[in-house]
């Protein structure tokens, strides 16, 4: 499948009248204002999805800040935004795709095959020149339904054992998994084993994805093993999305662990490092990797933006 459109082909499948359905998915943790700055310019046609209300449940310890909704819910949503059986569909957002991977995870997720990330987000299509409009957009309600269960998850108890045999991925930025900042979870640190690959690190300055042997070369450089097994967690899973998208575009299928840090780090039987590697001190050996599980001498990727 192809992960990505960038803002030429999105403006011609627009103009070609194609049904697609293009949606706002504006979020960044710390800013609630998402929906406003969608009634302030988004664009032509795009309706506006809440990532906290019609892309999450509410928060629970057992499944974290921003546990996946249930099918139905997610159906009602996905026909609030006009959405049929067999309409393509593209998401975007301002911040590089962050939240906008969410919807496209879940709409994979849920059986729907023509599902993009407009590659660069907002920025792109502005700078394409393109015109964008203001004012909410409230389509007819759509008559998709919705499957689920098609890309792979993991749980708790298997993200604990997961290191012993594939790789896994922390998404959040280098200072939440090394433990020096821990701004909304209650510990700080990571889960024993896992490789920091903060998603930031998947983007061009411009904030458009990599292109794939870009993201391959970074991959490797992470231990990844082309035919080995790979999962990804961030702080609620958000942005572990955006991780998984960057893998698919770089020849990787990987699982995702959808209660991510802020459910593993609730349940005191959990343990949590801190530090730059995989295993940090005062874990197995004497804070090196253990062999067999993670290449020697795998670092963390620094990384400076706070996210979900």
């Amino acid at each position: 499948m192809t992960t990505l459109l960038d803002a030429t082909e999105l403006r011609r499948r627009l103009e070609s009248g194609g049904r697609t359905v293009v949606v706002d998915v504006r979020w960044t943790l710390g800013d609630p204002n998402g929906h406003a700055h969608y009634l302030e310019a988004h664009l032509p046609g795009a309706v506006y999805a809440d990532l906290s209300t019609e892309l999450a449940d509410h928060a629970e310890p057992g499944r974290g800040r921003h546990p996946l909704p249930s099918k139905q819910k997610f159906q009602e949503s996905a026909r609030r935004w006009g959405l049929h059986d067999g309409d393509t569909v593209v998401a975007y957002d301002d911040s590089g795709n962050m939240a906008a991977a969410r919807l496209w995870w879940m709409l994979r997720d849920a059986g729907v095959g023509s599902v993009y990330l407009l590659d660069g987000g907002l920025a792109a299509w502005r700078a394409a020149g393109y015109p964008v409009e203001a004012g909410e957009v409230v389509p007819a309600v759509g008559s998709i339904t919705l499957g689920e269960g098609h890309m792979p998850v993991i749980t708790e108890e298997e993200t604990a054992a997961w290191p012993q045999h594939g790789t896994l991925l922390d998404a959040r930025a280098g200072e939440r998994y090394r433990g020096d900042v821990e701004p909304v979870d209650p510990r700080a640190g990571h889960i024993p084993g896992a490789v920091s690959a903060p998603t930031t690190e998947n983007l061009s300055a411009g904030g458009r994805f990599l292109d794939p042997g870009q993201l391959r070369r970074r991959f490797a450089g992470l231990g990844l093993d082309p035919a080995g097994q790979v999962a990804v967690y961030c702080g609620s899973g958000v942005t572990a999305s955006h991780e998984i998208a960057a893998l698919e575009i770089a020849g990787y299928r990987a699982a995702l662990f959808p209660g991510s840090f802020s459910q593993w780090s609730t349940n005191a039987a959990n343990a949590v490092d801190t530090g730059d590697r995989p295993y940090a001190a005062g874990a197995p050996g004497d804070g090196t990797v253990p062999t067999g599980t993670r290449p020697t001498g795998t670092r963390a990727v620094p990384g400076s933006s706070v996210r979900a």
